[in-house]
Parts: C-alpha cells; sequence; structure tokens
C-alpha cells in the first residue's frame, strides 16, 4: 500500500541535467524505478536520444516515456528534464522544470552551460534539494529557491571550504571524544 501523502503531494521521479552528448552533468532520482546505476544511465541515454532532435530552446516540451511523463528544457549545452508517472500532472512537473532552469539560471548569473554549470555543482545539488525531497515538490519559485540556496553560503566563503572547514570540526569532535574515553 502506498503512503497517503502520494495521492494528494505532486511527486518527482527523477531531475536530470545532462550534457548535449548525454553524459551526467548533475541527476537525482526520487524513485526506486531505476534500482540500479546501469539502469539509471540506460534510462538517462534513452530520454536524451528521444528528445534530443526537438527544438525545446524556447519552452518547455512533454513526451511519454516508458510509463512516465517527461517534461524538458534545453539550453546553450545542457539538457534539463523532470520526469513523473504517467498519471502525474503535466502542468506541475513543467512547473518544477521552470523553476530549476530559473533558479540556475541566477544562480549561475545567467551564464548556463556546461563549464559554469560543472564549476558550481554544489549551487546545482543545493538547489535540487530546495525543490524536492523525497519525490515531494517542495519549492517551485525560482527567487526562493535561489534564496535559500545562497543563505547556505556562509560568510561569502564557498561553499566547498565550507563543507570542508565542518568536516574537519566534525573529526576534530570525534577526535577529541575518542581521546577523552
Amino acid at each position: 500500500m502506498s503512503p497517503p501523502y502520494t495521492e494528494s503531494c505532486p511527486s518527482v521521479r527523477n531531475i536530470l541535467l545532462l550534457d548535449s552528448e548525454g553524459k551526467r552533468v548533475a541527476v537525482k532520482y526520487y524513485s526506486d524505478d531505476w534500482p540500479t546505476n546501469s539502469a539509471k544511465e540506460a534510462f538517462e541515454k534513452a530520454v536524451f536520444t528521444k528528445t534530443q532532435k526537438t527544438n525545446a530552446r524556447t519552452e518547455a516540451e512533454i513526451a511519454m516515456f516508458e510509463n512516465n511523463i517527461v517534461v524538458y528544457k534545453f539550453v546553450q549545452d545542457l539538457h534539463f528534464f523532470v520526469t513523473g508517472s504517467e498519471d502525474e500532472n503535466e502542468l506541475i512537473l513543467a512547473t518544477v522544470l521552470q523553476g530549476f532552469f530559473d533558479a540556475v539560471g541566477i544562480l549561475l548569473r545567467g551564464n548556463v552551460d556546461k563549464r559554469e554549470a560543472l564549476e558550481n555543482l554544489d549551487l546545482i545539488l543545493l538547489c535540487l534539494d530546495e525543490i524536492i525531497d523525497g519525490g515531494i515538490v517542495l519549492e517551485t519559485d525560482p527567487n526562493v529557491i535561489a534564496n535559500k540556496v545562497a543563505s547556505n553560503m556562509d560568510s561569502g566563503a564557498p561553499l566547498s571550504e565550507q563543507t570542508l572547514s565542518q568536516a574537519l570540526a566534525t573529526a576534530r569532535e570525534h577526535l577529541t571524544r575518542s581521546l577523552l574515553k
């Protein structure tokens, strides 16, 4: 029996950000429909192959694929995809896609391409976490998403350094505890 919230809350099966060759830039799966990494990669390749000849640069396109609704949009050398179940509302999936797309544009200051995305992968992954949690849609407003991601940047320090300093503090704490035992 499925949890009761799945009937009332819009949900997403995955969000994919692929490059112009169909390779991963950032992906998040929220469903067990693809249990292995090879199954996930096969799905990504198949979706990319099916959609690459379309012109989804000005507005989002919608396609049915393997009993899933896939909403997608392209910019420069990046392909954005949001996948939902076949009975999910396409407008909600399109809103999630647009929120992700616009938030990435804000965070990358309008310079949305593969190189910039890879250099700011931490921001994109935080962006995904702000939009979806466990498949449930939390936020779709790109300004709110970008502000929440930016608020995680403490005192202007890069997130990668911040994470490292947090890791060192945790390690120091564990070491101190183990020495005091």
